[in-house]
């Protein structure tokens, strides 16, 4: 799909960095979204940390996720590195 996620690393100051499946790469600033109630545990940067991915989707272990269409809406494109598989 569109939104697929390939890769997602937390980054400092509650970033992702996030490749999807169709080769987009970006970074994806979650501090906008940590006053919902749904993502409050996300403050806490060692549970950031542990960010994944479960069925295409960026998720945390407490089931916590970012909605697809979110994601890509908001993802701030990045240029791949060159030779990056």
């Amino acid at each position: 799909m569109e939104w697929d996620v390939k890769q997602v690393r937390a980054l400092p100051d509650y970033q992702l960095q996030v490749e999807l499946l169709n080769g987009r790469q970006g970074h994806f600033d979650l501090k906008p979204f940590l006053h919902l109630p749904s993502l409050r545990a996300l403050r806490d940067p060692d549970y950031f940390s542990q960010v994944g991915i479960l069925l295409g989707a960026v998720t945390w272990p407490d089931g916590q996720d970012i909605a697809p269409d979110t994601l890509v809406a908001k993802l701030v494109e990045t240029q791949p590195l060159i030779g990056a598989a």
